[in-house]
């Protein structure tokens, strides 16, 4: 079926794009997220974001395990994965390999039936950050961005709310 990559800054309108992108094609509303509640102000935040979706979006946890999530999905579905971002830097506190377990979810995107939104903050327009795990996580993010950007049937970048077609 194909995916869509939706990429930009951090408030950028990328996830209400996306949301609204999955509203119009119909079918059963999935949002697969990455965020983990590591403190009050991310509960507070998932709580916030699940209330303003409504019932008719149903949530699937997937802070690493992605490619198990995506595998889940029907052709019926319209799901929103939000965000990769935050799935590497999931991967990364963890010490895991993000190049395989990109690897693994390229697989399950393939052969997924589902309508498919992939969210992911662009990093790579800043500044070269100073300490180790900041440059390996915009490196691993830069990667991933160039791998799903080869495969997907449209890339879009996010600016001010504004889509710019970036393929597809």
């Amino acid at each position: 079926m194909g995916f869509t990559l939706i990429l930009g800054g951090a408030r950028s309108g990328k996830s209400t794009f996306a949301q609204k992108e999955a509203e119009a094609a119909g079918g059963s509303l999935v949002m697969i997220a990455t965020a983990e509640a590591m403190d009050r102000e991310m509960s507070e935040r998932i709580a916030r974001h699940r209330a303003e979706r409504g019932p008719a979006w149903r949530t699937v946890e997937a802070p690493i395990d992605l490619a198990h999530a995506i595998v889940g999905l029907k052709d019926s579905d319209s799901a929103v994965v939000d965000c990769l971002t935050l799935w590497v830097s999931n991967l990364l506190m963890r010490g895991m390999n993000v190049g395989a377990e990109t690897g693994g979810l390229i697989a399950a995107l393939e052969a997924c039936p589902a309508r498919l939104w992939l969210i992911s903050n662009e990093t790579g327009m800043g500044i070269v950050p100073e300490n180790a795990l900041a440059r390996s996580f915009r490196d691993e993010a830069g990667r991933l961005h160039q791998r799903l950007a080869a495969k997907a049937a449209q890339v879009k970048l996010i600016v001010a709310g504004l889509p710019l077609t970036l393929k597809g």
